[in-house]
């Protein structure tokens, strides 16, 4: 079971977990009562019906803490904005080791069938059917930069000026923090004037595909990152189709996906490394 959990919490995303977590509160200071399970195991086991798609009850009881206590650890989070803080803290990581490419940025949504609840409506590409819709920006690597869910009957034009005013300011190498990209690719859905302006008024270039004007075979030269982007956040199976009723637990779970993202490049970069290059996150971070 160590092994396990180890696997899909690794030490570098342990480490930046800690810094988001709300503090413990002990209800039973005399002491006596059950022990409480480890945050460390609740956590792989939200990972593991992430990505695996499972239902809460079908969680395997190898991880320790029962499927109800990994549910209500799960909305627990999900209220305090662990999630949208972690993947702050990892942006902010990548940014300081010089892993985000802030040259070309790129902008895209997917749809996806949903059972029910808010920020829902018939989708235009699915016969009508009920969905949800997921928007990012990424940038030049593909990693996701600010992220946004809506009903599946909102226009893609719609979410870009959310989606930009939504970037945090992510620590860079050198100099202050940045938030805002040099350029920014879109297709078609995106072809218009307004957002143009909006664009240039705030120093970044559109780069947006025009309607009955650009060719179709030089549309993804740019914005293929993107449709990858897409497919990683795909890997969580859990986004395959949206169950959560509640939109802060759908939210949570494209959130979780990010951060696994990101993760993942980190770690990358960590072994990458000589072991004297090595740096802790803790020395890197103000």
């Amino acid at each position: 079971m160590a092994d396990l959990v180890e696997r899909l919490v690794p030490d570098e995303l342990w480490v930046l977990f800690r810094r988001v977590v709300p503090p413990t509160v002990v209800i039973r200071p005399q002491g006596g009562g059950r022990r409480r399970a480890g945050d460390r195991e609740a956590l792989a086991a939200i990972i593991f019906v992430a990505t695996s798609g499972c239902t809460w009850r079908q969680l395997p009881p190898v991880f320790g803490p029962a499927w109800p206590t990994v549910y209500r650890r799960f909305t627990q989070w999900s209220r305090d904005r662990v999630w949208a803080r972690l993947y702050r803290v990892i942006l902010d990581e990548l940014g300081a080791r010089g892993e985000l490419d802030w040259s070309r940025c790129a902008i895209d949504s997917v749809s996806l069938r949903a059972a029910k609840g808010p920020l829902t409506g018939p989708n235009p590409t699915d016969r009508g059917k009920l969905g949800s819709k997921i928007h990012l920006i990424c940038d030049r690597n593909g990693l996701p930069l600010s992220l946004g869910i809506s009903g599946a009957n909102m226009h893609d034009s719609l979410g870009l000026e959310p989606l930009v005013r939504g970037i945090p300011p992510i620590r860079s190498r050198r100099g202050p923090r940045r938030r805002m990209p040099a350029k920014l690719h879109a297709d078609k859905g995106y072809d218009y004037d307004h957002l143009r302006r909006w664009l240039r008024q705030r120093g970044i270039r559109p780069r947006i595909a025009r309607k009955g004007i650009e060719s179709p075979q030089r549309l993804g030269r740019h914005r293929w990152v993107v449709e990858r982007t897409v497919s990683w956040l795909a890997g969580c199976r859990r986004l395959h189709r949206r169950y959560e009723l509640k939109a802060e637990h759908f939210l949570a779970f494209v959130a979780i996906a990010a951060a696994l993202i990101g993760c993942r490049r980190l770690t990358q970069h960590r072994t990458s490394l000589a072991p004297d290059q090595l740096t802790c996150p803790s020395d890197t971070w103000a």
